[in-house]
């Protein structure tokens, strides 16, 4: 072979090697970053004025940023459930807020979110927040391997806490093991009564380095010098610091990150801010000027921003799709005295809606929702009705794999939403915060509840009230007035729609 043959021959296998490294790396990673208790307005790219979010903002920058997007619930265990199943969670019962014994609540036996990337021959990890519940009883052993959970659903690799911050136990798992337990250290977990002899915030108010809010339940057993919901004993090397919880999961997350250069992974990282208890690195603290709070959403931004550098680092950035969001909407004040009400400064995590956490009104739901993958999401604002719960069915459509005809699921495919090739999204979503409410389009309603229209508790309006309430979103996203007796047909309409869907069965 001469000169010029082998060149022109080296030059076509190099070429169809190139060709096939392409071909090898056309799944996209999947980075899902999912907030805790962080509001529509709480970024500054969704018109914070008091907070500063450069690496947020920098994502939503590059990518395609969701003014219409929702969680389905107005609470974290809710909103997470559909996210894994697909499925509205209040067709299932057990899925509001669970304690922290509680069983998983996960079908081990359907697809799952991260099982479907399973299928498409993904690594799936989950770092974070689990609060899904773990094992099948709500008595189990600590001490031993913890399942079924995470592992168990789709999660090729886990690396959780069991519930939330302000719940015990304070203790991390990892792949089903408590870490840093030492043998013989039996943990104990009681949701309804006392056990063993640890300091509790009711009875040792002087050892708390926080106060927790009365009425609200965190004042039992002390952890870090914070009182906790729900009483345990035993695991002393197990416990976390709360101020060292971010870079614990963001060291795990980059582990991920950094092992998985050349196959397809998809790693779910569930931050705990702005979640309390609001306890940030002490380099983020006093930083907002707007208490723990405010610090906590700089911390999360700046875990946010790491994330985007281990993946820039890792040299896959082209090749990952990053989505951020929040599980449900904002709360100032929820169970300890940490300044996030006294120095809001003018800080609205709301605006421009009403309500917030635990509200049916639009801030209980309606989330910062932004996806970023380069040279296939140009940037762009949309208003496109949009679910956490649709990422199922649009991932399903992004990776070829057909769930509709196996799966009954509420999920919708709203992939070309998603990638911001259209600003049509889902034209029916059903939103659970207090009372059930149905949106069509522009139009709102929200059933008739006895319930209080105010929870005092929280400072937060609940949407309860006697009367059916329809509102006009696309003029009045701040749900004031309220046209349920000027448009009674509409009212009937939305009524007997979500009547429908409530008896369909999924």
């Amino acid at each position: 072979m001469n000169q010029g043959a082998f060149i022109k021959r080296f030059t076509f296998l190099l070429l169809c090697g190139t060709i096939l490294s392409a071909n090898a790396q056309q799944k996209p990673n999947i980075i899902f970053i999912l907030a805790d208790d962080l509001g529509y307005g709480d970024l500054s790219c969704y018109g914070a004025t008091k907070l500063h979010t450069p690496n947020i903002d920098r994502l939503a920058m590059q990518g395609v940023r969701f003014t219409n997007a929702h969680a389905t619930s107005a609470t974290c265990t809710p909103s997470r459930f559909a996210i894994m199943t697909g499925k509205y969670p209040w067709r299932q019962s057990g899925t509001d807020i669970l304690p922290g014994d509680a069983a998983l609540i996960i079908p081990t036996h359907k697809t799952t979110l991260p099982s479907l990337f399973k299928k498409a021959g993904y690594t799936t990890a989950m770092i974070g927040k689990w609060h899904l519940g773990l094992g099948t009883t709500i008595e189990k052993n600590w001490n031993t391997d913890v399942r079924p959970g995470p592992n168990e659903v789709g999660f090729d690799y886990s690396f959780i806490f069991p519930a939330t911050a302000d719940r015990v136990p304070a203790i991390f798992l990892e792949n089903e093991k408590v870490v840093a337990l030492e043998p013989g250290d039996t943990i104990r977990v009681n949701y309804h009564k006392k056990i063993g002899n640890e300091p509790t915030g009711k009875e040792n108010p002087e050892l708390l380095k926080m106060k927790s809010s009365p009425g609200q339940g965190h004042d039992n057993t002390i952890i870090n010098g914070i009182g906790r919901i729900g009483f345990m004993d035993g695991g002393k090397t197990a416990r976390w610091t709360d101020e060292e919880l971010s870079f614990t999961f963001l060291n795990k997350a980059k582990e991920v990150i950094a092992g998985n250069k050349t196959t397809p992974f998809f790693l779910y990282l569930a931050v705990t801010e702005p979640h309390v208890p609001r306890m940030p690195a002490t380099i983020f603290k006093g930083k907002s000027g707007l208490g723990f709070r405010g610090d906590a959403i700089l911390q999360l931004d700046w875990t946010v921003g790491e994330i985007m550098k281990a993946v820039e680092d890792a040299g896959i950035a082209d090749n990952t799709m990053i989505v951020f969001s929040s599980d449900n909407g904002p709360v100032l004040d929820d169970g300890y005295q940490d300044d996030a009400v006294t120095k809001a400064n003018g800080h609205n995590p709301s605006a421009p809606m009403r309500g917030g956490k635990y509200s049916s009104y639009e801030a209980g739901t309606r989330i910062p929702f932004i996806a970023k993958w380069p040279h296939t999401i140009k940037p762009l604002v949309s208003d496109a009705l949009l679910c956490q719960m649709d990422l199922m069915a649009s991932f399903a459509a992004l990776l070829n794999i057909d769930i509709a005809q196996q799966e009954d699921i509420d999920s919708e495919n709203c992939l070309d939403a998603l990638l911001g090739k259209t600003k049509q999204g889902r034209t029916i979503l059903v939103e659970q915060g207090g009372p059930l409410a149905i949106i069509q389009k522009e139009w709102k309603y929200i059933t008739p509840s006895a319930g209080e229209p105010y929870n005092k508790l929280v400072g937060i309006e609940t949407g309860c009230a006697p009367v059916p309430q329809l509102y006009h979103l696309k003029n009045d996203i701040g749900e004031q007035n309220n046209l349920a007796e000027k448009y009674p047909e509409k009212v009937k309409e939305l009524a007997e729609l979500l009547d429908k869907i409530i008896k369909q069965k999924k």
